[in-house]
């Protein structure tokens, strides 16, 4: 995949890892989308790219979202790949945490990107092209204390992740999903607390994690090869989330029962 004019779609692309993946893809010649709720801070990455459309609005919007979608198609007659990566983090106890943290958390980091997605897929398909690109984490592969929620959410969006990219197998699109681990942004100060309240500090990892221009790299590239299963992270971290690493057979015997009818079986059966 090469990007020059390509139109890129970015949520959470205010900040940290968004913002950077904006900065990454306006280097390799791609037309950027950036959306997220601050206008301001939209405006100040757009600034750093040459040519952007800025989007702004909350992902938990359905209204705003699909006039966004709207626009965004319109803008350079297409979306070639969409980065769904708004999402906010947790640093409460399970034993702890209000139920209302744990529905906000998932509206955010799950329901909101599958449906950010759901909007497109329509469109990439009947171009027969497009790619999609879901930020998990690694605590989408291993479940970490004081992210009951947010690991729940991720686990879900990788599913959801997998079970689409069988599902697109013969269309041309492909799905990527990506898994960081400790990375040098705002997650942590911005993590909802037990109560549902911004953090408002850093965590020592996170401090001394790898710096976002240097992930945002990392993901480019291997989006650009293809890869289905990204994991960017050092350490323990790199060691967790390459042990729980989907077999790159499993994605193909997948696509495979796609292409051999396994949905328009079960559609059958189900009208039968």
């Amino acid at each position: 995949m090469t990007y020059q004019n390509k139109t890129i779609w970015i949520t959470g692309a205010s900040s940290g890892i968004g913002a950077a993946l904006a900065r990454e893809w306006d280097k390799r010649g791609a037309n950027l989308i950036l959306s997220g709720r601050d206008e301001a801070r939209l405006a100040e990455v757009a600034a750093d790219c040459r040519d952007t459309l800025v989007l702004p609005f909350d992902v938990r919007d359905d209204a705003a979202l699909a006039e966004a979608t709207q626009k965004a198609i319109a803008w350079k007659g297409g979306v070639d790949l969409a980065v769904a990566n708004a999402g906010v983090s947790q640093r409460s106890r399970a034993l702890k945490t209000d139920m209302q943290v744990y529905r906000d958390i998932i509206d955010i980091d799950l329901t909101a990107q599958i449906a950010f997605a759901q909007g497109l897929i329509g469109h990439m398909a009947e171009r027969g092209s497009g790619a999609l690109a879901f930020i998990s984490s690694v605590a989408g592969k291993v479940g970490v204390p004081m992210r009951t929620a947010y690991s729940a959410a991720k686990f879900g969006l990788a599913g959801y992740a997998d079970a689409l990219r069988g599902e697109l197998s013969q269309t041309g699109v492909s799905v990527h999903t990506i898994y960081p681990g400790s990375i040098a942004t705002n997650v942590s100060r911005n993590s909802l607390t037990a109560d549902g309240s911004k953090r408002g500090k850093s965590d020592k990892a996170i401090e001394q994690g790898i710096r976002p221009e240097d992930a945002a790299r990392t993901m480019v590239d291997a989006i650009t090869a293809g890869d289905r299963e990204i994991v960017v992270a050092e350490g323990v971290e790199l060691q967790l989330g390459e042990l729980r690493r989907t077999p790159e057979a499993l994605f193909d015997q997948v696509a495979t029962m796609v292409a051999n009818g396994y949905m328009e079986m079960l559609e059958t059966e189900r009208d039968e």
